[in-house]
């Protein structure tokens, strides 16, 4: 019997999981701001509490209710109210602008100036001289602002109008084709048949991956094996 207990709490805190994960919303771990990440790890552990809990199983859920809530509340109130993500995450910090290092703003954002060259440096700037702004963002992240003079240079610097690249369409995947992505495109299997075929592919399952183009650019990609 505990054992079919635990086979079903372990299972209703797998869904409340990921229920919760889908009302909070989806991010990548680099973008998670610092409450979000704290929030995840805290739903995480109530989560891996209530699959071993066998006694009170109720505390755990209601506990991952009451965070999830909270965590969702709080991405409502800041989408409505901009300014509020002031007072939750923090407004963005100058370090440096105009040759000059903003000490004060270096210790808000708990930086030495060690962890701020290590964060110039991965960005591609040795010589700060040649950084004209740096802002150390609410998301831990340093945002760079060349000198004019430094920069890289643009096309529209030269008074260039390039062509404007287009996304591509995945036609085949693994050997699949996707029907509905071939469809959206306007084409069909005879067109598609007749690509790899000037290729001298046999079919789909000799693709890995196919994309197209709105401009019906072409690229393929082998399903060969792979060699040590």
């Amino acid at each position: 019997m505990d054992a079919l207990n635990l086979c079903l709490t372990a299972l209703a805190s797998f869904v409340t999981l990921f229920l919760m994960a889908r009302l909070i919303g989806r991010k990548q771990i680099a973008q998670l701001e610092f409450f979000d990440y704290i929030t995840g790890i805290s739903i995480g552990s109530i989560a891996a509490e209530m699959a071993t809990e066998l006694e009170e199983p109720w505390k755990p859920f209601i506990a991952m209710l009451i965070y999830g809530g909270v965590a969702a509340l709080l991405s409502i109130v800041t989408g409505k109210l901009p300014r509020s993500r002031r007072y939750l995450d923090g407004a963005p910090l100058i370090l440096l602008r105009n040759g000059k290092l903003y000490r004060d703003n270096l210790k808000k954002a708990k930086l030495d100036l060690s962890e701020f060259m290590v964060m110039c440096r991965q960005q591609g700037y040795f010589d700060l001289s040649g950084i004209q702004t740096a802002v150390f963002e609410y998301n831990g992240k340093l945002t760079i602002l060349p000198v004019s003079d430094k920069r890289p240079l643009t096309p529209g610097d030269m008074d260039l109008k390039p062509r404007q690249e287009q996304l591509f369409t995945e036609l085949i995947m693994d050997g699949r084709v996707l029907e509905g992505n071939l469809k959206a495109m306007g084409l069909d299997r005879t067109w598609l048949d007749k690509q790899l075929k000037q290729r001298k592919l046999r079919g789909p399952k000799d693709v890995f991956l196919a994309l197209c183009d709105p401009d019906l650019k072409f690229v393929v990609f082998e399903n060969t094996k792979e060699q040590d």
